[in-house]
């Protein structure tokens, strides 16, 4: 019988390699996606492909509505930041930061695992390539498992602790990419854009593309996915 894994799937470069890596560690996965307010639903299309092409066992969208509290460029009526470099990215926490978002997402993640007999949670964070979250550090990960052993009938009663799987955390942009495509990954199925025009083609301008990008590039590789902004040389 194989374990079972909790994996958050945003949609994004991260969250699918992630969820790659888990289904290649002998996990039977089961996704978790949320519409949380964020300014667009390209992530979650892209979400529901991936997790139909990876034949998850079950992929759940909670539906969270953070826009009532805002405060995020992603939930509020913010600009999204572009043409940054990565000094000015890791200058200060971002706009782009959504106030306790993986705090939220990890404990509705925590409920299914419990739901489920699930024994493990994956998660896709990254603390190189650093884009300023401070809910993508070791220490909060390591706080969170502590407070799920503590928190829930399963951690308390369970033969087995839960564990956060973080497999991302300390590679590269490019080394991530290079592990998906290790693993079959096809990232054209992707999406990691904050700001895309109404196609759904990424803006190629904002943090998150300009990390991406320069993934790809590090790697060797051209992006497969469409930009708005022709300009962009790969």
């Amino acid at each position: 019988m194989k374990n079972k894994a909790v994996v958050l799937l945003s949609g994004g470069l991260d969250s699918t390699t992630t969820l790659a890596i888990a289904q290649k560690e002998g996990f039977e996965v089961y996704a978790l996606s949320f519409d949380y307010g964020q300014r667009h639903k390209v992530e979650l299309e892209r979400a529901r492909e991936i997790a139909q092409k990876f034949a998850v066992i079950d992929h759940q969208i909670m539906t969270i509505d953070l826009r009532q509290f805002g405060g995020s460029a992603l939930t509020d009526s913010i600009d999204v930041p572009t043409h940054r470099d990565e000094k000015e990215m890791s200058a200060e926490i971002p706009i782009t930061y959504v106030p306790a978002r993986n705090t939220i997402f990890l404990s509705f993640c925590l409920a299914y695992a419990e739901v489920k007999n699930a024994q493990n949670i994956f998660l896709g964070v990254n603390a190189v390539d650093y884009s300023g979250y401070p809910d993508c550090r070791p220490e909060f990960i390591a706080a969170f498992e502590n407070l799920a052993n503590l928190a829930t009938k399963a951690g308390v009663e369970g033969e087995e602790k839960l564990k956060i799987h973080t497999p991302l955390i300390q590679l590269t942009k490019a080394e991530i990419i290079l592990k998906g495509l290790e693993l079959g990954v096809d990232y054209s199925l992707t999406h990691s854009c904050y700001n895309p025009a109404e196609d759904g083609a990424s803006c190629g301008s904002c943090d998150s593309c300009l990390l991406r990008l320069k993934g790809f590039s590090d790697a060797g590789f051209e992006d497969p996915i469409s930009y708005s902004n022709t300009d962009i040389k790969q």
